[in-house]
């Protein structure tokens, strides 16, 4: 196999509808439903070679039963070049909203995040290099596709990225869950960043430290603390909100 293989219907679809180089699509027998057809069409308009497969070789093929009939073998995940994200948010003239995730372990976390981001309209993704999860296939079947719409950027240092964004302009809110300044009351414009910690120990003291602001997400009930997807889907959401109010 040339590449990674990424399963299904959803990133399938918009990694078709992408630019990532793309080299064999495989689809069950007996898959024939509007979806999987509209897949293949795409994939013949790129030229990519359509093979028909009992449902127990793509789950082998996947290493997952969860593949919806329908898998892509595609190139390695691209990673955005963070400068050239950057340039090309000041370019359009617009203010930047970026997502900084420091150290998320588990891939369908980090898809699920992913997804929140693009569908929040954030510019774009920072991960880092190490001691994190990266672009995997079950990382991009949690996001839908969306790995394929918002550009994700990998770095060596968090903490030295964070650094740099702040002398660019950027305010850097963390979610900390004892902090005593609620997301709630936090009044966001400019250029914003996000920064959400890993699952286990959350923000990182050096990653801490380049925070502006650090906030809460307010709770009701007996359960004192939120998965790190739904966190950052709930933070992201309501900065959208505020941003473009």
């Amino acid at each position: 196999m040339k590449g990674e293989l990424l399963f299904g219907v959803n990133p399938v679809k918009e990694s078709l509808k992408g630019t990532r180089g793309a080299y064999n699509l495989y689809v069950q027998t007996n898959a024939s439903d509007h979806r999987v057809e509209s897949i293949i069409r795409l994939a013949e308009e790129r030229g990519v070679a359509v093979h028909r497969r009992e449902k127990i070789d793509l789950t082998k093929m996947c290493a997952s039963s969860h593949h919806q009939g329908i898998a892509l073998e595609v190139e390695p995940f691209r990673y955005a070049d963070l400068d050239d994200l950057l340039a090309s948010i000041g370019a359009a003239g617009a203010t930047g909203f970026l997502l900084v995730l420091d150290g998320i372990q588990d891939p369908h976390n980090l898809g699920a995040l992913i997804r929140s981001a693009a569908c929040a309209g954030v510019d774009g993704v920072i991960i880092p290099k190490d001691r994190a999860c990266g672009i995997t296939a079950a990382a991009e079947k949690a996001s839908a596709g969306a790995v394929e719409t918002v550009p994700v950027a990998m770095v060596t240092n968090v903490a030295q990225t964070l650094e740099s964004l702040k002398k660019g302009g950027y305010w850097v809110y963390g979610l900390e869950g004892e902090s005593s300044t609620s997301l709630y009351d936090v009044k966001f414009s400019g250029n914003c960043v996000l920064v959400v910690g890993g699952e286990g120990e959350g923000i990182r003291t050096l990653v801490r430290k380049q925070c502006d602001v650090l906030m809460s997400i307010p709770q009701y009930g007996g359960v004192n603390s939120l998965n790190a997807s739904v966190a950052g889907g709930i933070a992201l959401f309501d900065m959208a909100r505020k941003i473009n109010a």
